[in-house]
């Protein structure tokens, strides 16, 4: 009976590298996107506080939603120049799976928003649009926040709570807008800026 030959070197080092290559992709899609930051928040929550100002006084429905809009393409902007500098500053990369993942779970419901705001403008139904954003803007941080710091899916479900609120007093809209937009990103940005790297 001859004895079986121990496996090349080469052999060995080539299962090596193949198993530590599983491994820390297995750890990277397992691995939260922590590169949310907490100063973008801030700014996204001064932003919408100055959006509120702007457009309190407005009496056109469509100016004040576009002034909305507006202040929501600045705010998707800052989210996303603050995820890439404090993943530059934490060593992440936004081209992993936690960065996706965290995307596809947000992305549904900001692409919902955009189209039902079009729809309520369009039949002049204005008084729908500040339950509907908050409704949606909280269920997109819900589900991106499967995927995120804890605080992420807290933020969404506080969201889901004034936007509930807004659905059954439409006469309190535009003040739930700004305690969410406004004092609600203000407030949470804070927690992530002061607890999770900026």
């Amino acid at each position: 009976m001859s004895r079986s030959q121990p496996a090349a070197p080469s052999a060995l080092q080539d299962r090596a590298i193949a198993d530590l290559r599983f491994i820390r992709e297995t750890l990277t899609a397992t691995t939260a996107f922590t590169a949310l930051s907490g100063l973008a928040f801030i700014a996204m929550g001064v932003g919408a506080l100055l959006t509120v100002a702007l457009t309190y006084r407005m009496a056109d429905p469509l100016l004040q939603v576009a002034g909305w809009v507006a202040d929501a393409g600045v705010s998707v902007g800052m989210g996303a120049l603050g995820a890439v500098w404090k993943a530059q500053k934490t060593g992440q990369s936004l081209r992993t799976g936690p960065f996706r993942r965290f995307l596809l779970g947000l992305a549904p419901a900001i692409f919902a928003g955009a189209v039902l705001t079009l729809l309520a403008v369009s039949i002049g139904q204005y008084t729908l649009l500040p339950p509907l954003w908050l409704l949606l803007y909280g269920t997109g941080l819900l589900a991106a926040g499967a995927f995120s710091i804890r605080v992420v899916p807290l933020l969404g479900a506080s969201f889901l709570a004034l936007g509930t609120v807004a659905a059954f007093v439409p006469a309190s809209g535009p003040t739930l807008l700004a305690v969410g937009f406004g004092g609600l990103h203000l407030a949470f940005g804070y927690v992530i800026a002061r607890h999770h790297g900026g």
